[in-house]
């Protein structure tokens, strides 16, 4: 199941394009000098290759990859987590929080020596602001609340170098929530813009007091990323400590694979991201180095939205899952580097349960279910039941590798069975419209990254993502039991409760049959030999503070 290659005029057109931008970039090729003791190398401009344009870099919408992989260089947080232990550490604050027992009111110190990259000062006034920003949303700028921040009330300035954070309820996930990028600080003028001022375009208005500005913006083309020449505040885990090795990063955008991967083998650019399985072959025949790092979250798969009258059956989701041969997904489509999902948390996510034979695929039982749902085979072979074909639709989920082919796939194996599933066409703009009304996309392809116990509640809750659309027309839950155990994975102050929550949400979407996972998605780049100390976050996006190219 290859993706069927491009055109030949079209791949000329985009090596063009590429190539274009590219000789834009001048200096884009600039080797940097060895150190004389052997150590990194100091200077060079390093060429990231990036398969989708940003869309925003308003923090708590940045959870797409090519928007975090800025806001994660362009801003700092309060606490760093360490993206192998998964452990925290101060950042912008000197020490970890105090917490109150209840898990209601959390305690920072904050470090007074950092400035923006506009010379303002990064001062406890400018932290609450930040955060009480996040926590709540501005609905007259189109600005919502993060996600990864649940039960927030209000925020407090103690002095000038202490901030506390009050919430209505047990908030034990905010520790982690501000060492994201959804918490990624900004400075004063940057926290006065509206939706549309995070957009594309305005990288440059948009002040953190990272490592990287922003120095110069072609929409949908390039983003010039400068290295701020007096950063000293790194997590006390960074390598480097002091400014990035290289002087620059060109983000040059690449959409078509053939173009990227090709532009990356021939040594145009220095890392290529979302390298997929089918080229994975080709990188590592040249050389180069794959690196394929985990997202420790919800796992990439479907969200059957079971409030649909096709849908509202159990029988149907269950033979919908018993329809499906997810082995032959991965084994078809996919590398080693994606391992089959055991439930809809991948192995590696903050309370991960296996669903233990949830998902096997038996056609004989899909059918059998399908017979005693009512559904009848129809001439053409899909089934009928009241003159009204089952007839299914689901999203090209853009940002994930090869969604497409997997959906392709999934609809030749349903067809079957006697469903019929539909792949709905367009752009970002029209998926993400459509995946808002169930009338349109009935089942959900996505996933969703975070190294916290509330990743589950991100994806599921009305709250939040709602990719199973469990809301009425009045906006309550229709099943109040799923929604009530994600509020206690939010809200649990103990970490074993937050576990058992997360454990007993799992077996929710398993015995009611509302989700499948197919693998555990990772993000997956291809390096250049010359790049050295290349790390991500701790879902997966870039960190190019550390990164030095060998002259």
């Amino acid at each position: 199941m290859n993706r069927t290659p491009h055109p030949r005029l079209s791949a000329l057109a985009g090596v063009a394009a590429l190539a274009l931008a590219l000789s834009a970039c001048s200096t884009s090729q600039a080797s940097a000098p060895q150190s004389s003791d052997g150590g990194p190398s100091i200077g060079g401009t390093l060429t990231y290759l990036e398969h989708q344009a940003y869309a925003t870099l308003y923090p708590p919408s940045a959870g797409f990859y090519p928007n975090g992989a800025l806001v994660n260089n362009l801003t700092v947080r309060l606490l760093h987590q360490d993206p192998e232990t998964l452990e925290l550490e101060p950042w912008v604050a000197t020490a970890l929080p105090e917490v109150n027992a209840d898990a209601t009111e959390y305690t920072f110190d904050i470090r007074t020596d950092i400035t923006y990259s506009d010379g303002t000062p990064l001062t406890a006034e400018n932290v609450v602001a930040n955060i009480d920003l996040y926590g709540l949303g501005d609905q007259d700028r189109a600005l919502i609340v993060s996600e990864a921040i649940n039960n927030y009330e209000r925020g407090e300035v103690v002095d000038d170098d202490t901030v506390r954070f009050h919430f209505s309820a047990p908030a034990p996930g905010f520790a982690q929530a501000v060492s994201t990028i959804n918490s990624g600080l900004l400075g004063d003028a940057s926290l006065e813009l509206d939706s549309e001022g995070f957009g594309p375009g305005n990288a440059s208005e948009v002040i953190g007091a990272g490592p990287f500005v922003v120095e110069s913006e072609q929409i949908g083309t390039t983003i010039r990323l400068a290295a701020r020449e007096d950063y000293a505040w790194a997590p006390p885990s960074a390598q480097n400590q002091g400014r990035p090795y290289v002087d620059a990063v060109d983000i040059v955008i690449a959409p078509e694979d053939s173009v990227r991967i090709g532009s990356l083998v021939s040594g145009q650019g220095h890392i290529a991201r979302q390298v997929e399985p089918q080229h994975e072959a080709q990188v590592a025949a040249a050389g180069l180095e794959i690196v394929a790092e985990q997202t420790n979250g919800v796992n990439n798969g479907l969200s059957f939205r079971f409030d649909h009258q096709l849908l509202q059956d159990i029988r149907v989701r269950q033979a919908l899952i018993a329809g499906i041969d997810r082995r032959e997904i991965v084994d078809s489509i996919f590398s080693d580097g994606y391992p089959l999902a055991t439930s809809s948390l991948s192995r590696t996510a903050l309370g991960y349960a296996e669903q233990v034979g949830a998902y096997e695929f038996d056609q004989e039982r899909a059918r059998a279910l399908l017979d005693e749902a009512g559904w009848e085979v129809g001439d053409d072979g899909i089934r009928v039941r009241d003159g009204e074909r089952l007839h299914l639709v689901v999203n090209e989920a853009l940002p994930q590798p090869r969604s497409r082919d997997v959906i392709t796939l999934v609809a030749q194996q349903l067809r079957e069975v006697g469903v019929e599933l539909e792949l709905f066409q367009g752009d970002q703009a029209a998926q993400t419209a459509a995946a808002a009304d169930i009338d349109q996309i009935q089942i959900y392809h996505s996933m969703v990254g975070r190294a916290d116990y509330d990743v589950i509640k991100s994806q599921y809750s009305i709250e939040n993502r709602n990719t199973l659309r469990n809301a009425d027309e009045s906006g309550e839950p229709i099943d109040v039991e799923l929604e009530a155990l994600l509020r206690e994975v939010a809200s649990a102050p103990g970490t074993e409760q937050r576990a058992a929550a997360a454990a007993a949400v799992q077996a929710h979407l398993t015995e009611h049959a509302y989700a499948l996972p197919f693998f555990e998605e990772p993000q997956v780049y291809g390096l250049q030999p010359v790049v050295h100390g290349f790390g991500t976050e701790s879902v997966g996006r870039p960190t190019f503070s550390g990164v030095w190219l060998e002259g």
